[in-house]
């Protein structure tokens, strides 16, 4: 009986170990588990800034042998660049890259990121939006996971006709959008809602004197050619500030190793962003004094003015997030408290 109980025993201590086994091998299973993600990026694919967000991916992709798979969809194929944000809250996108001014009312903090504060780069202006998000937590970005966000490079005045003060702005009539377009009232000027694709044609027909935009589009857009002046306008450089997110659900989901991989890659993206729009700021200048167009600095004292021009601007955003409930004027500080860093 005593040989026949051991038997058993060791039957079942056997089992065990089996089942153990199992359990471990289950385990390293669920840990090899694959991951497949597709990423929507409003960016046309020939464009530097969705290259940067494509070798973010593969970097994902790497540093997780493999156990992340991300597709890329670029230029608005997967989703509407107006829409790529509600596309990620809903599961449609599982990460995705867009503009936050593009859904005006939607950020209304997040919208002072674009006022006219004298951004002087876009790896400046990269650095301080991701900066500010660590210092305020915002509701308006609840529901998605935020990888980080960045911006370009300060918009600039390239012009038709000669401007050497902040008066002679006045009375010209300016393409500008959204932000830009109250920079122009401001300075007195006439603002001409219109894309970049219609903007070569208007400043060539004369429809418009000058266009807000950063040095690239001179060169991507090729209105360099039809332009005379490049006026420096950084003392109010206003950005663009876009975001590149993830489903909430779909990071969830995720093991607390591949988190931080992701964590980790899109920590150190936020710089190649910054310097991927320095990159094409510096090519669309080239491309510009190469076609022998005149450059502009504006004095000191004609620099003031245009500060002090856009001091109706910072009120109204404040007074817009306040009566919101929302923490406008301590944003603004925080803002130009880093820019000044």
């Amino acid at each position: 009986m005593k040989r026949i109980f051991f038997i058993i025993i060791a039957v079942v201590l056997l089992l065990s170990g089996c089942d153990g086994k199992k359990d471990s091998a289950a385990s390293a299973g669920t840990d090899e588990k694959t991951y497949e993600f597709n990423y929507a990026v409003f960016f046309p694919a020939t464009h530097l800034q969705a290259q940067t967000a494509e070798s973010w991916a593969r970097e994902v992709e790497k540093r997780s042998d493999g156990r992340i798979k991300i597709t890329m969809f670029h230029g608005g194929t997967l989703s509407n660049a107006t829409q790529t944000y509600e596309a990620v809250v809903s599961g449609i996108a599982d990460l995705g890259m867009s503009v936050f001014a593009y859904t005006r009312g939607r950020f209304p903090l997040l919208e002072g990121l674009d006022l006219p504060l004298g951004y002087p780069d876009g790896k400046t202006a990269t650095r301080v939006a991701n900066d500010i998000l660590k210092k305020h937590t915002l509701a308006e970005l609840c529901d998605v996971h935020v990888l980080y966000l960045h911006a370009h490079g300060p918009g600039i005045l390239a012009s038709k006709k000669p401007v050497n003060t902040v008066a002679d702005m006045a009375g010209m009539k300016i393409r500008a959008t959204g932000l830009s377009a109250k920079i122009v009232s401001a300075l007195g000027g006439t603002p001409v809602s219109m894309g970049q694709g219609d903007t070569y044609e208007a400043l060539q027909k004369g429809v418009v004197d000058a266009t807000f935009c950063p040095v690239e589009t001179l060169k991507g857009w090729k209105q360099g050619e039809v332009i005379d002046y490049v006026v420096d306008t950084r003392a109010i450089g206003y950005t663009t500030a876009m975001f590149a997110v993830m489903n909430k659900d779909k990071w969830d989901a995720l093991p607390e190793d591949l988190q931080g991989i992701i964590t980790e890659v899109s920590e150190e993206w936020i710089d190649k962003h910054g310097e991927a729009w320095d990159a094409i700021d510096e090519e669309g200048e080239a491309f510009v004094r190469d076609l022998g167009k005149t450059f502009v600095d504006l004095s000191p004292a004609e620099e003031d003015t245009l500060v002090k021009a856009m001091e109706g601007i910072y009120e109204e955003f404040v007074q817009t997030t306040e009566a919101q409930g929302l923490p406008g004027e301590a944003f603004l500080q925080d803002l130009q408290a880093l820019l000044n860093k």
